[in-house]
């Protein structure tokens, strides 16, 4: 009996022995803490009135820092080097003791929090994102290694990001309106100055040039009526002004995303808080890799693609807008048609051609439907904050091609703008898709 007794006793403590010795599971992190970061960086971009090519920019070197992280530490992500024109060589941090996820959250808002403006807005959020690590188990430790390793990594790529040449824009000659007929002249209320007339010089990610995907030339300006311009300009002035159905009207405000939109208040004029088109699809990339339960290697890599796509989209279609320089409709229908035509949507401070929600939108859409899928239903709910309610769609296409249309019926956009744009978005998407991601991604 006693000497039961003593094995009892010896199992007993060789149970909490290796009980004690068991290492500790650590936390891990999901899709949600990576959509998370793109939401704070949307709020942040709303608040500084962030610019639509801008924000691409910011969105792409941000996850760009997060997928550096991940290819560093998960074998299945292939790193960057080689892919992206002029992609440094980034020797490896020295530091030990921390979680790659962590790392890889940190990094970017490590990222983001230097590169927006209201960079302690940022910062912010991020002390609020570590107090929930601490919640989950995440040491002091860990947390002081990862942000180490994140800010290395976060260096390197700020500094990739400052060789794009986007700086050296604040030094150019201000853009001057050319005042030639069917030119691109300011537009009302607020008759903003353009908006980044020199995009097209910053580096791009994987096009060869800003050139690559030309559209097909817009339809030559023409104040004849019985011209092929004319005849769109009174199609827009028919169908945009009184013609919109209950239901095109509602497709073209969820679809607005104009970050410079006003309206008129007595004497004064009022910004309206809206986010950009690359807001508005990173927001869509959130809903697919939550609904799709993307792990988290995926959900940065998905997320890294599609703001890859954004930037380059941007920086050709820009290309396109002030080398075409092509007249609004708005402009044109008041000076040719009818002088007090309003459009249901406020247009944006550039160019006309060719339609950058269109471009973007398509190029997204082509992306997405890479990594999720040509059938793949959701439900948009991204601007539910704003008071715009969801709207459900059975295929990103489907909803890229909504996006397009809208800008028609919204009176910003000739239809061939639109057609061109979806053409060209299509090959900056399949480009990425193939230069980016590869075989078997």
């Amino acid at each position: 009996m006693k000497r039961n007794y003593f094995i009892i006793i010896l199992l007993f403590s060789l149970v909490i022995v290796f009980g004690s010795c068991r290492k500790k599971t650590e936390p891990k992190l999901t899709n949600a803490d990576v959509g998370k970061v793109i939401s704070n960086m949307t709020d942040v971009m709303i608040h500084d009135v962030t610019n639509p090519p801008l924000a691409a920019r910011f969105f792409a070197y941000t996850c760009l820092a997060g997928y550096e992280v991940l290819a560093r530490n998960d074998k299945q992500v292939k790193g960057m080097r080689g892919i992206l024109n002029q992609y440094p060589v980034i020797a490896a941090p020295k530091t030990s003791g921390y979680n790659y996820q962590l790392s890889t959250v940190l990094a970017m808002y490590e990222t983001a929090g230097k590169l927006q403006p209201s960079g302690s807005l940022v910062n912010k959020y991020e002390d609020a994102f570590l107090d929930s690590c601490r919640r989950i188990g995440f040491s002091d430790e860990v947390i002081d290694s990862s942000k180490s390793y994140a800010k290395f990594i976060s260096k390197k790529i700020l500094a990739y990001a400052k060789a794009d040449g986007y700086r050296k824009i604040s030094n150019y000659p201000r853009y001057k309106l050319k005042h030639t007929p069917g030119s691109w002249d300011l537009t009302p209320p607020a008759y903003m100055v353009p908006v980044e007339p020199y995009f097209n010089t910053v580096r791009t990610l994987t096009l060869d040039s800003a050139s690559q995907f030309v559209p097909d030339p817009p339809i030559p300006f023409s104040t004849d009526k019985n011209s092929t311009f004319y005849k769109f300009l009174q199609l827009s002035y028919t169908k945009s002004g009184n013609g919109l159905t209950q239901e095109e009207k509602n497709i073209a405000n969820f679809w607005d995303c104009n970050p410079f939109a006003v309206q008129n208040d007595g004497h004064m004029l009022i910004g309206l808080k809206k986010i950009s088109p690359g807001a508005h699809w990173m927001g869509i990339t959130a809903i697919a890799c939550n609904q799709a339960k993307a792990s988290f290697s995926k959900t940065v890599e998905v997320n890294t693609v599609v703001a890859i796509g954004l930037m380059d989209c941007f920086i050709c279609c820009w290309e396109d807008k002030y080398r075409t320089n092509r007249i609004r409709p708005e402009t044109a229908i008041r000076m040719y048609i009818d002088p007090h035509w309003k459009p249901l949507l406020q247009t944006p401070p550039f160019p006309e051609y060719i339609s950058g929600h269109s471009v973007v939108s398509t190029t997204s859409a082509v992306i997405l439907t890479h990594y999720f899928g040509d059938n793949f239903k959701y439900t948009d709910n991204v601007e539910i904050h704003f008071g715009i309610p969801p709207r459900h769609f059975n295929s990103f296409n489907q909803a890229a091609k909504e996006a397009a249309i809208s800008r028609f019926w919204g009176g910003i956009h000739f239809m061939d703008a639109i057609d061109n744009g979806i053409a060209q978005g299509i090959k900056v998407g399949n480009w990425v898709v193939n230069k980016v991601s590869g075989p078997g991604k």
